[in-house]
């Protein structure tokens, strides 16, 4: 799941187009050999970059001609006025010279620091060495695209059908600024199948709503947030009717989670992966509203960052969600592992601690990967969300994030 190797008509390469000072890959192409029908989805931010702005008009004029994805880092391109959209609009003309396609058929991205321009010779050089480099090196891809993350980020997955096999890839970046609100970070996924612009539309917004959606890191929305997603046809294969609708659904929401959960064990300063399931509220919106609020507290954050099982500060949260919650109803449980549904402690019941030990509570806590489950006891909502905690490291990064 978590490597490509080649989706059918598609070519991309990473590149050291001179934008990172050490010398590490800092530019990337997704292309097609042929015109894609495209989706997207982007950062509910006010605020919003000029390649988010410049995305969304290309694909609100057309999403069925679309040829290719550029990535830069290191200058988000936000907050850039008239000039942020001119050089956003000349790295897709450039793009598109290198590949032989128009302009209005090139998406562009961008990651790093919010109010620089964009340095032109450095991406007019990065669209050079990447368009020439174009092959199936996904991890160099996956690696140019990265700012503060560790590691790359990529996942892919063949679906069979009764007319034959499609692949699914996808890379994506993010490490701090994630607290998703549509998607999150930048992600690009391919597909050989054959969708629909409709279908295409529908299925990454239904994905990014169970995926992208349901992460935290820090809290905060990006600028620059977009998940783009081209489709070739290039396998033969045409997703149409209700069953293979769902199919591919089933496939691209396992794509997307793959890359959020990445996302979220490489967060900035991250030591502990939490699953957090709350279920029992009185709607799943409700369901959602709390754990994004459990989810975001820097002192639920803080005391995990501690091995602290401090289960008041997570009742707390709840408490002030804005939506009904009853303390008398919850339950609240611990247990290790990734989404664990065996082996829970339950440390709140009935408006009051449970009877369990502090000393079996901290064995969980101190564990890299934890499940926290809270019943709201209130109804049939429910919803899952991943999450991490807050440490010291988290701070020294963006305490100095510029310099």
């Amino acid at each position: 799941m978590n490597t490509i190797e080649s989706v059918a008509g598609f070519h991309v390469a990473g590149v050291h187009a001179g934008l990172k000072k050490n010398g590490k890959l800092d530019f990337a192409i997704i292309a097609s050999d042929v015109p894609c029908v495209a989706a997207g989805v982007f950062t509910q931010n006010t605020v919003k970059a000029a390649p988010v702005l410049l995305n969304m008009e290309r694909l609100a004029a057309s999403a069925t001609d679309k040829r290719a994805v550029a990535i830069n880092t290191v200058s988000a391109n936000a907050c850039t006025g008239e000039q942020g959209m001119q050089n956003a609009r000349r790295m897709s003309e450039l793009v598109a010279e290198a590949i032989d396609a128009s302009a209005e058929q090139i998406f562009v991205m961008s990651t790093g620091v919010i109010g620089t321009q964009l340095p032109m010779q450095k991406i007019e050089q990065g669209v050079s060495l990447a368009s020439q480099a174009l092959g199936d090196d996904w991890q160099s891809a996956a690696a140019a695209i990265m700012t503060t993350d560790t590691r790359p980020k990529q996942a892919a997955i063949t679906v069979e059908t009764e007319q034959g096999s499609y692949t699914i890839a996808g890379i994506s970046k993010g490490s701090g600024m994630i607290a998703p609100n549509m998607a999150t970070m930048l992600c690009v996924v391919t597909t050989d199948a054959e969708l629909s612009p409709a279908l295409a539309q529908s299925s990454l917004g239904a994905a990014a709503d169970v995926s992208f959606n349901r992460i935290v890191v820090d809290g905060d929305t990006s600028t620059n947030d977009m998940v783009i997603l081209l489709a070739n046809g290039q396998s033969d294969i045409t997703v149409e009717g209700d069953a293979m609708s769902q199919q591919f659904q089933a496939a691209l929401n396992e794509v997307l989670t793959s890359l959020s959960k990445q996302i979220v064990r490489d967060g900035e300063g991250v030591s502990k992966f939490i699953s957090l399931h709350v279920e029992g509220a009185h709607s799943d919106e409700d369901a959602l509203q709390i754990a994004r609020t459990i989810a975001t507290s820097p002192l639920v954050k803080t005391a995990f960052y501690g091995n602290d099982a401090n289960w008041g500060r997570i009742i707390a949260a709840a408490g002030r969600a804005g939506v009904p919650f009853d303390p008398d109803k919850a339950a609240l449980y611990f247990a290790v592992g990734e989404d664990a549904v065996d082996g829970k402690l339950c440390l709140f019941a009935n408006g009051q601690v449970a009877a369990y030990s502090e000393e079996d509570a901290t064995a969980i806590i101190t564990q890299d990967d934890v499940t926290v489950s809270l019943d709201c006891g209130n109804g049939d909502g429910s919803c899952h969300i991943w999450t991490c905690d807050l440490s010291h490291e988290y701070v020294s990064i963006n305490g100095d994030y510029r310099s």
